[in-house]
């Protein structure tokens, strides 16, 4: 039985190439340091003394930076080059972490936050188109796998480690995020060395449009991607201050539920995702959609941490199945020449999502009800899954003929 578990998960992570494991460990270095996300409506609120509403705009902030992060990652990659536009976004996000933890005053905070958004957020387009550049076709849901698993794995320390430090200090935070985004651009500087000269750049199928603006099934997802996004990032805003006031938990309890999703999400994605290349995707983004809604949905029927652990669960399996064949569906349709603008703008529809989902959050949580906004996020799932079913034909159709190349 044991040799039969090992054997599922050595074939589920067999046949990536090196230079894929090595963007996973930059993104997993960059990640262990993610303490001032996960507490930043707590540190606003309780350290800072900013009401609700407050936090809730600057968290929108953030948002609209991130939205210029993203699509300026994606131009910059296409420009420039992915390895340069990561190097770059990790050397500055890694000044204004501590730059922001060193502010009292609300207009710098404010600043701080916006500058730390556009230069942190432009990583993610640029480290997805990397990734889909260096590995074939038919590794690509697994490929992005590797990395949700390397970023979920520095999700575990991250929050975990934050809430005992965010318990001694808030300041903390900011100074081990800043470093730690430092030590990522370093591995990623010396990663050619470490990979090997002359290492191929794979690129995968042909897009169904030349520009992803005039790919309708594309931007069909992407509406679908913000739509499922405005209620996952209530894991930043909401979602910590529920856990607070309706479940009385510590920030180090709310840490460890948080670093739970992280926990399920590297010991079983990889896995599960091995079993889901030989499905449909669509309906398993679909299943997923559901769960995710369904989990955050579940929380006000209970009060204790093993019932909010049960959510956590929920709604990381929902996350499990669809984000990274999300991933791959997006990484499919793009060209080698336009691979990072429709990272970028796919990154973009998570960044839009995260102007509007904790400002919208929080006014529900703060003016109809703390249970009432979670009931509500339930009900989204259904018509979230259906919307999925829907584009399972668009997304298969494509106006050019299926290509490989291959460009070293």
């Amino acid at each position: 039985m044991l040799r039969q578990v090992f054997r599922t998960y050595q074939a589920a992570f067999a046949g990536l190439p090196r230079d894929v494991w090595l963007l996973a460990g930059v993104a997993l270095v960059n990640r262990s340091g993610s303490m001032v996300l996960p507490f930043i409506s707590l540190y606003l609120t309780e350290e800072r003394g900013f009401s609700i509403a407050l936090a809730g705009k600057l968290l929108a902030l953030y948002g609209i930076g991130s939205t210029v992060g993203s699509w300026l990652g994606g131009w910059s990659s296409d420009r420039f080059g992915s390895d340069r536009t990561m190097a770059a976004s990790l050397l500055v996000s890694g000044g204004c972490f501590v730059f922001l933890g060193l502010q009292r005053e609300t207009w710098a905070i404010a600043l701080g936050v916006l500058a730390l958004a556009v230069t942190a957020d432009a990583f993610r387009p640029a480290v997805m188109a990397s990734m889909a550049d260096r590995t074939p076709e038919a590794l690509q849901v697994r490929s992005f796998a590797l990395l949700r698993l390397a970023i979920n794995l520095g999700l575990t320390v991250g929050p975990a480690v934050g809430g005992l430090l965010a318990v001694r200090g808030y300041l903390w935070l900011f100074l081990v995020d800043g470093v730690t985004s430092w030590a990522a651009a370093a591995l990623l500087l010396l990663r050619p060395r470490i990979a090997g000269a002359g290492a191929p750049t794979i690129a995968v199928r042909s897009t169904a449009a030349s520009s992803p603006w005039t790919d309708g099934p594309f931007l069909a997802l992407l509406g679908l991607t913000f739509a499922l996004a405005a209620v996952f990032f209530q894991i930043v805003s909401t979602v910590p201050l529920y856990l607070r006031h309706a479940y009385a938990l510590r920030e180090d309890a709310i840490g460890a539920l948080l670093a739970l999703n992280a926990v399920i999400v590297v010991l079983f994605e990889m896995v599960l995702v091995h079993w889901a290349e030989r499905r449909s995707r669509v309906p398993l983004i679909a299943l997923g959609c559901f769960l995710i809604c369904a989990g955050f949905g579940l929380m006000p029927f209970g009060t204790s941490i093993a019932f909010a652990a049960l959510t956590v669960v929920v709604w990381s399996v929902g996350e499990m199945l669809s984000l990274p064949l999300i991933n791959a569906v997006v990484a499919d349709r793009a060209g080698a020449g336009n691979r990072g603008r429709y990272m970028g703008l796919y990154t973009m529809s998570f960044s839009t999502a995260f102007v509007i989902s904790p400002a919208a959050g929080t006014w529900v949580y703060d003016r109809l009800g703390r249970d009432e906004l979670w009931y509500l996020v339930g009900l989204v799932g259904v018509p979230l899954a259906l919307g999925a079913l829907a584009l399972r034909r668009p997304l298969s159709r494509r106006s050019l003929p299926q290509a490989s190349e291959l460009r070293g």
